[in-house]
């Protein structure tokens, strides 16, 4: 399993430590990832997601799961999430 947001894409970085005397070495910024259940209110399902908790603020600001997927990006997308992306965008055009 990757290290990657589900939703956002947000990944992990690379960087330096720097000590005191300014030697450096190599290390890794992982992201803030948590497993959560989102319910999807046009579907009345839940999806689980592994997503970063700025993604989780996100998704509460945007007004939940559905108001999140009609402004992501397909691009930054998981396959998983592009899925119920689409179920989302079928499921509010027939309403």
């Amino acid at each position: 399993m990757s290290r990657r947001c589900e939703l956002t894409g947000k990944a992990v970085l690379t960087g330096n430590n720097v000590s005191h005397a300014k030697n450096r070495t190599r290390r890794r910024f992982l992201p803030n990832l948590n497993e959560v259940t989102l319910a999807s209110e046009v579907l009345g399902r839940s999806f689980k997601f592994r997503i970063s908790a700025a993604a989780l603020r996100t998704v509460d600001h945007r007004g939940g799961l559905d108001g999140f997927m009609a402004k992501a990006k397909e691009s930054e997308l998981s396959p998983a999430a592009l899925k119920v992306k689409k179920d989302i965008a079928k499921a509010q055009a027939s309403a």
